[in-house]
Parts: C-alpha cells; structure tokens; sequence
C-alpha cells in the first residue's frame, strides 16, 4: 500500500486538482506555461436563523457560486536543479451577470525558485504553509466543514516562505506575513500592533501510510487573530488504498487583554478533530467531527459530511452538510428525540457540479 496511491484515488473522486486538468498551452525550450480553472455552480441552504446580534435572518435556499475560478501556472528550468516560477488566478462568480466586474478576486499570485536540492523559496500571495503541511488532511471540503486554520491563516499577500524538499519523509518549512504601516499618518495606526510581521513554521513528516504535521502560527491581530500564539497536531493514516482516517488538535492562548468586540476570531480555544474519507470507484464520502472548548463560553460540537460523484475526469457532482455549532446538550439522560431536532437545527446544506479545465 503506497500514500500517492490513496492521495490519488481522493484527488480523483473529489476532481480537487486543478493540475490534473491543466491544459499546457506551451511548452518550450524549459519554459512551460498551464491554463487551468473551473466552473462551479450549486444550490444553498440552511445554516444559523440568527446572526450574533441576536437578529433573525434569512436561511432560505439560493442559487450560489461555488468558488469559480480560472489561473495560470508558469515555469523555466533555468539549470537541471533549479526552476523558476509564478502563479496567478483569479475567482469569478458564475451564478448570474456582473456589470464591471470581470474578476472578483485575486486569489493567488507568487513567484518563486525550486530546487530539488536546496527547497522552494517563494513570495507574493499564497495559501497559508501551516494550510498546505499541517491542516490540510481536514481541507477536504468544498465549502463549509473545516474547523481547523484554513488557507487564508495569516496569510495572503505580502508573504515570503520557504520549504525544504523532502528529507527521508520530513519537510521543514517558513513563512512570515507582513502588515505594513507604510504611507499612515505618523502616530495614527490600524491596531496597538502597528507594523508587524506574522511568522508560521513547523515540519511535516509524510511517509508511506503515515502523514503527520506539527506547526504555529503567531496569530497577531492585523490577521483577524488574538494576538497569541497558535499550535496545531494534525495526522493522517492511510489504512487501505480506500480509506484514510484522520486526528487532529489546534489550540491557541487566551489574551485577556484582547477586546473580544473587535474580534474577528474567537479568544483562545482548543479544537480535537476526528474524520475519514471513504473512495470507491467514481464515489468520495467524507466525514469529520470536532470538540470546540473556547475560553469564557460553552463547550461546542461541530460535524461535517459530505459525498462526491465523478460523473468524468472533467465534471463531478457534490453534496456537502455541514453544522459549525452543534447542540452540547447531549447526555445519558437525553431522548434520541430531542437531540436529532437539536443536531440538525441550523445545518449549512450545499449541493451542485462542478466542471474543471
């Protein structure tokens, strides 16, 4: 039993890869350019019928968008050990017309030097390292289900970093996210923090069945943290070429100096996570369940299902559900019948197709 052997029967079913569709458009001399994008359109509903102000909202069912996008990969072997390159895409809303806006976001764009021998250097706006080496195991969603940091983690812009290739299994690396005060009328900043550069690192271990990433991320304010640190242990095992099951911890200090009316974020918390993903065939379920302790509130519980059909290699179809609070009033003496209607009463349900090229 081989690790990409797995990896590559869940990338097929979920149809996840946009590399697997890229369309080399040239191809010449080392120097390489791939288009690669997707079309995604779904119907939406569910989710909380209050938002935190306490006010009732609109929980109806919705024609949405689901992350279109279309983007460039670019590459030039400069020697036999060390290429350069960039990437750049951009995300568009596929659902309905826009007027004056083509593009909705810039949702990567870096360049960089590779180097089997030294490592990967790269700067610009890229997916957060802690994402791609430690929490990526639970990223199998398209939408909503991901309870641990996610791709945007102190990240996106204004970012260098660095990993090494891989050494017997290990792969160390670093990254640091700037926020810049440049161009502020002096003695005026955006937070207490003022210029500050936020650093994440760690090492990941990927050998065989057996997928382990252990990392922090400084979780400064200008991020949308608290201004503590934050750690994360997350791992994965392959146990057939079918089935990997998933665990994971994250925690991150309480400040109690941190004004919780500006947050973005909640203060300090430990998460444990506990998933697997099922492929057979052109089928991919998904499953994860996460205990959330937050400092100064309730204990809460959040789950997240989801099922994939890859009706071909370019076009596959998807059902998500998903619950980020879950009731915690669950115990010994509860009735079967008063903990389904507490379980499923604010479930984010997302279903559609997505077609990639």
């Amino acid at each position: 039993m081989k690790k990409t052997l797995l990896a590559t029967a869940i990338i097929g079913a979920l149809g996840a890869s946009a590399a697997a569709q890229a369309a080399t458009v040239y191809d010449q001399e080392g120097t390489k350019l791939d288009v690669y994008g997707r079309i995604a359109m779904g119907i939406a509903g569910g989710g909380p019928e209050f938002n935190d102000a306490g006010q009732e909202i609109d929980d109806g069912v919705e024609f949405v968008d689901v992350y279109s996008r279309l983007g460039l990969r670019m590459s030039h072997e400069v020697t036999r050990d060390l290429t350069a390159f960039g990437r750049l895409e951009w995300r568009f809303r596929a659902d309905e017309r826009r007027n004056g806006e083509a593009f909705r976001e810039t949702r990567q764009s870096y360049l960089g030097l590779q180097s089997d021998q030294f490592g990967t250097f790269q700067a610009g706006n890229f997916d957060s390292f802690y994402n791609q080496f430690v929490s990526l195991p639970f990223d199998v969603y398209i939408d909503q289900g991901l309870e641990f940091a996610g791709h945007p983690k102190q990240s996106r812009g204004d970012s260098i970093g660095y990993y090494t290739p891989d050494l017997e299994g290990f792969t160390a690396f670093l990254q640091l996210k700037h926020y810049s005060e440049r161009g502020r009328v002096e003695g005026v900043t955006t937070t207490d923090e003022g210029s500050v550069v936020a650093p994440q690192g760690g090492v990941r271990y990927a050998q065989g069945p057996v997928t382990v990433g252990l990392g922090f991320v400084e979780d400064v304010q200008r991020g949308g943290g608290n201004g503590e640190m934050m750690y994360g242990l997350i791992g994965q095992y392959a146990f057939t070429d079918q089935f990997s099951a998933r665990l994971g911890y994250e925690t991150r200090d309480n400040n109690s100096g941190y004004d919780l009316r500006t947050a973005s974020d909640e203060n300090g918390y430990d998460k444990v996570g506990l998933g697997g993903t099922f492929t057979t065939g052109p089928w991919a379920f998904t499953g994860d369940f996460y205990n959330v302790e937050r400092d100064g509130a309730e204990t809460s519980k959040s789950w997240a299902l989801g099922s994939y059909y890859k009706v071909s290699s370019a076009f596959d179809v998807f059902l998500e559900v998903a619950d980020a609070d879950a009731s915690n009033r669950i115990n010994r003496d509860t009735n079967l019948g008063d903990v389904i209607p507490d379980l499923t009463e604010d479930v984010y349900w997302l279903t559609g197709a997505r077609y990639h090229f």
